[in-house]
């Protein structure tokens, strides 16, 4: 049997006085496929790391074969010393390696290769991360997070690419299916410590669960001796001393051993602040359609949405189903068709981008909205620090500032305060970013007990098959579909999935874009999946037009209020006329940058779907 490529063994590594890994290991063999799990925290990315021999451990070895090849993909790569994104793609690769697959793999993922990395968002930048990654086939992959920003199509594409490889692999994940599909054995860390399963993550839970149950028993058992030495110390016969001093160190290291015991971390506790039920009717639409320019996004849609459903929302980045939603929750006018809202709603949304989130803030402020130190839930108050509490955070990190949470704590921070409003209409955009599989598995049964309506944007195939009663899936060319359950039981009644849509999709971008003006020469590789990028000016508007509409809206909202005075008409009606045309024609401009702005973030997540 040929020695393992990477061997990692007892493994220390303390962070500002907490030890984090106290004896983990690692050994990756040829061909393995393997993934790493455990809490958010616990160590993973950090152990990964250590693997790729960019941070050194306090203690321990490790062992990498002379004359191998190993890649590794960063949450948050850094491109700012490239010039271009095929710069920094091609500078992966050695002597030998295909010259032209980083240019492949960058148009399948949606770049073209000359973007300015100093320009490119989070999203983009890890794609030329996992471009970069890839290009070499390595020996050995060490893949953290690799789905992050990727939707459905491109999810399943970097499975099927990922399966064709001969590289073996480590990777960690919260997308199960993922996880699922991958993985041929599974390393957990907990507690600072590693174990092994040589079986697919499909297995884990169970493990797991018999992993920790094993652990209660003994630590039950450790407790019963230390009682019987204990009654032994107070009454047993004494015996020679010497014997009796050996068994009260003996009793001195059980105690030690039993007080030194780390148990597992605990969950969170997530429960939805209710709210009156709302009418039976929660949404009704009726023949709703939305065009922008000539494309149309959503055309002739119809549904009825009840109380107590849990409707998924699929499709490719640019489908639409941020427009769709919009229009279902009455945030957008459709063009044609009505939406009927039903009785007592009260919607609390949970927006995947945490924009809203202030970097400056501390966790206590966003969760008391600044008020001094309870958390308002419903209609009773509780002390932030036990609301923190339930959420998994320390007393210590309430004033911590929100820029420096994680991506779990974030993800966590925003459901803490999503859940302590009241509501009968969740509406969920990409809710499973960032929490681990406990907390999903929490969110999940949240669902599945909330007596009031749920909508959700999800590529989690998983999560969708646990909570969805039903799913509506984007067929193309602005058709909607809703089918009966989960994401399985939509693949079973379609008879395929998102990516059927890809090639169709992105044939009839590529033919707007010409038509449009809008791209010149087809890409250089010829991938049905590849696409081009917006131009310089469309990139400036999509990122300068959401201030030019916040601006707007100021405007409008001072003239409103010099239009509210009941008076005003009958004292100055030329001051009202005018007025009243400056309205109109603001929120014309409004209108029109709204719709350009859409427009061009639809075109943006398409071209990189």
């Amino acid at each position: 049997m040929a020695p393992p490529l990477l061997i990692l063994r007892d493994i220390h590594l303390t962070f500002g006085g907490t030890p984090l890994l106290t004896g983990a290991d690692l050994s990756v063999s040829e061909g393995e496929r393997l993934c790493l799990v455990g809490r958010n925290g616990s160590g993973k990315s950090t152990l990964l790391k250590i693997a790729a021999g960019l941070v050194e451990a306090d203690k321990g070895e490790r062992f990498f074969q002379p004359g191998r090849t190993i890649r590794y993909l960063p949450q948050e790569p850094d491109l700012s010393a490239y010039a271009t994104t095929l710069d920094y793609v091609n500078e992966g690769l050695a002597p030998g390696d295909d010259p032209y697959r980083g240019q492949y793999l960058l148009d399948v993922l949606g770049l073209t290769g000359k973007e300015d990395p100093k320009a490119l968002s989070g999203g983009e930048a890890r794609r030329a991360a996992l471009a970069r990654t890839l290009a070499p086939e390595p020996d050995i992959l060490l893949l953290d997070e690799p789905t992050n920003h990727l939707d459905l199509p491109a999810i399943e594409w970097l499975e099927a690419e990922l399966k064709s490889l001969k590289s073996a692999m480590v990777i960690i994940s919260h997308d199960r299916r993922f996880l699922e599909n991958l993985s041929r054995a599974t390393i957990w860390i907990d507690r600072g410590q590693s174990r092994r399963m040589d079986r697919s993550f499909a297995h884990f839970e169970e493990w797991r669960d018999q992993v920790l149950e094993q652990e209660e028993i003994d630590q039950q058992k450790l407790a019963a001796k230390i009682k019987r030495e204990e009654h032994w110390m107070t009454y047993g016969v004494t015996a020679r001393r010497k014997r009796n001093m050996r068994r009260v160190r003996e009793l001195a290291d059980l105690r030690k051993q039993y007080r030194d015991h780390r148990g597992p971390q605990g969950t969170a506790k997530l429960a939805a602040t209710d709210a009156e039920a709302s009418g039976k009717l929660v949404i009704e639409a009726k023949s709703i359609s939305k065009t922008f320019g000539e494309r149309t996004v959503v055309g002739e849609f119809s549904t009825r949405i009840q109380r107590g459903d849990r409707v998924g929302f699929v499709g490719a980045n640019g489908a639409g189903k941020t427009t769709l939603l919009k229009m279902l929750t009455g945030e957008l006018e459709p063009d044609t068709g009505t939406v009927r809202l039903g009785t007592n709603l009260e919607m609390v949304t949970l927006d995947q981008k945490r924009e809203n989130l202030d970097p400056n803030d501390t966790l206590s402020s966003v969760l008391t909205g600044g008020r001094g130190d309870t958390v308002v839930i419903g209609e009773e108050t509780k002390h932030v620090i036990g609301y923190m509490k339930d959420f998994l955070f320390s007393p210590e990190q309430a004033r911590t500032p929100v820029g420096v949470l994680s991506g779990g704590e974030r993800a966590r921070l925003m459901l803490a305060r999503a859940l302590a409003n009241k509501s009968n209409l969740m509406v969920l955009d990409e809710p499973t970013n960032d929490l681990d599989l406990e907390t999903l598995d929490l969110l999940q049964e949240l669902l599945a007990d909330y007596p009031g309506t749920a909508l959700i944007v999800s590529h989690d195939r998983d999560f969708l098959d646990r909570v969805a009663t039903s799913v509506i899936v984007s067929e193309g060319n602005g058709k909607w579909q809703e089918y009966a359950g989960g994401y399985s039981d939509m693949l079973a009644q379609r008879g395929e999935g998102v990516t059927a849509r890809k090639t169709e999709k992105a044939e009839k971008q590529a033919a707007l874009k010409r038509k449009d003006g809008l791209a010149g020469e087809k890409p250089a590789v010829a991938k049905p999946t590849a696409k081009t990028k917006l131009s310089f000016t469309q990139q400036h508007l999509l990122k300068s037009l959401p201030k030019t509409i916040e601006d707007i809206e100021k405007k409008l909202a001072k003239l409103q209020g010099e239009m509210n005075d009941p008076a005003l008409y009958s004292k100055n009606p030329d001051k009202f006329a005018k007025l009243s045309a400056e309205i109109t024609k603001l929120t014309d401009e409004k209108d029109a940058a709204e719709e350009q702005w859409l427009e061009l973030e639809m075109l943006k997540e398409e071209m990189e779907g």
